[in-house]
């Protein structure tokens, strides 16, 4: 008996989705509950499992879009499982391709070991120029899979006779490569531009002297670890400070709809985190009820699933405010660019020893430069200088953060 393999709904407003790589080859037996393949989605990339055990059928080929429903692959439950198979707990993920055609299919060892390509490494090989007979392969039989073609070089250029009497020299190597942009990136790139095209965004800076917070940080952060078996890190008094400053200037945390500035009485803060694929801005639910120990260990949960991948759409719905940290990779200053149905974003950055007056007297003291990016059509400029100058305050002398006074 055969069984279909369906794309599911994978969430709301979710219609199309990108088969991004099948996990289980063409003819191979899964598992139950075995990873067969990879889906990405607008927002977020997930696995797809097997729902019986049996042999695989490949019906769509890596790089395609399909629509929720679409039958990808077929399982034959009647087969038998081979003897001395791996549990799937242990099968070694490989990335093939679909399989080709009978008529295409390679008649010994020797076509394969010859170079012959998986569709999708013979697309890649066409693009760069390269023979497939020069391609070792380290797939099934010596088959030339998808990695081995991103591997492989182009030839060199031949050099024209017909050069001018001076030729310029050039050294180096100067292959072009294209890639084709995943569905989170196009979406990513779409929803910048929208932004910016919709929205009025201005930009106003500070700069926090970031002494006390650090010394208090310094002070009891062995003892915070070993309390609430999480490491103190600056996010959660950032992510503190902004849940107390949007409760003074309500329009940051709004947003405009229709002829209405809707504004919320909870934070729900989306703190931005890079990964491979590119931003994802997950959301802390009601971060004005939470404390510090609470907060981090929100931002070390979002972290650790972006890390793997296992970011969903639910972890990204909504957000009031979000904040970003370009100083983790050394930026200095930049002007954040608002998230999608928010009035603004703060982005902190790198901490540097700077000279300071302090007192009268010049001082070198840990300085971090802060940038408020605000949509001026819900956000005047009297609210967004006095929004940032609280979370300064706030930063500044930790005690009143605490005290939340």
């Amino acid at each position: 008996m055969a069984i279909e393999v369906k794309i599911p709904n994978v969430g709301e407003s979710v219609t199309e989705v990108t088969l991004a790589s099948w996990m289980a080859e063409d003819g191979a037996y899964v598992a139950m509950d075995e990873a067969i393949c990879e889906l990405e989605t607008d927002k977020a990339s997930q696995e797809l499992f097997a729902e019986a055990a049996g042999v695989i059928k490949h019906v769509v080929e890596e790089g395609e879009d399909i629509t929720v429903g679409t039958v990808i692959a077929t399982i034959d439950t009647s087969a038998k499982a081979p003897e001395g198979s791996a549990p799937a707990a242990e099968t070694v993920k490989e990335e093939v391709a679909p399989a080709t055609q009978a008529s295409e299919a390679p008649t010994s060892q020797s076509s394969y070991a010859s170079g012959h390509p998986s569709p999708a490494a013979a697309k890649i090989l066409s693009e760069k120029g390269v023979d497939p007979a020069t391609v070792q392969g380290t797939g099934k039989d010596g088959r030339v899979t998808k990695a081995d073609a991103s591997k492989a070089s182009a030839p060199a250029q031949a050099v024209s006779a017909d050069v001018p009497a001076t030729p310029q020299t050039v050294s180096g190597n100067r292959e072009e490569h294209s890639t084709k942009m995943s569905r989170l990136r196009q979406t990513i790139a779409k929803r910048l531009v929208e932004v910016k095209n919709t929205t009025a965004m201005l930009t106003t800076f500070n700069e926090i002297d970031m002494g006390n917070v650090m010394d208090l940080r310094k002070k009891y952060k062995e003892r915070f670890k070993e309390k609430h078996e999480i490491g103190l890190g600056f996010m959660s008094f950032f992510t503190k400070a902004v849940t107390l400053a949007l409760q003074e200037f309500p329009n940051v945390n709004g947003k405009i709809q229709g002829n209405e500035i809707l504004t919320y009485n909870y934070c729900d803060i989306g703190i931005a985190v890079s990964t491979e694929k590119g931003l994802v801005v997950p959301v802390i639910r009601n971060a004005e009820q939470m404390n510090l120990a609470q907060i981090e260990k929100s931002v070390m949960t979002y972290a650790l699933k972006a890390r793997e991948n296992k970011i969903s759409i639910d972890d990204m719905q909504g957000g009031t405010f979000s904040i970003t940290n370009g100083g983790v990779f050394g930026s200095m200053m930049s002007t954040p660019i608002i998230n999608g149905d928010q009035s603004a974003i703060l982005g902190m950055h790198n901490i540097v020893q700077r000279p300071m007056a302090v007192n009268g007297e010049v001082k070198i003291r840990p300085v971090m430069y802060v940038a408020l990016s605000y949509d001026h059509r819900i956000v005047d400029g009297k609210e967004s200088v006095g929004f940032l100058y609280r979370v300064k305050e706030l930063i500044e002398d930790p005690a009143r953060l605490l005290l939340e006074v």
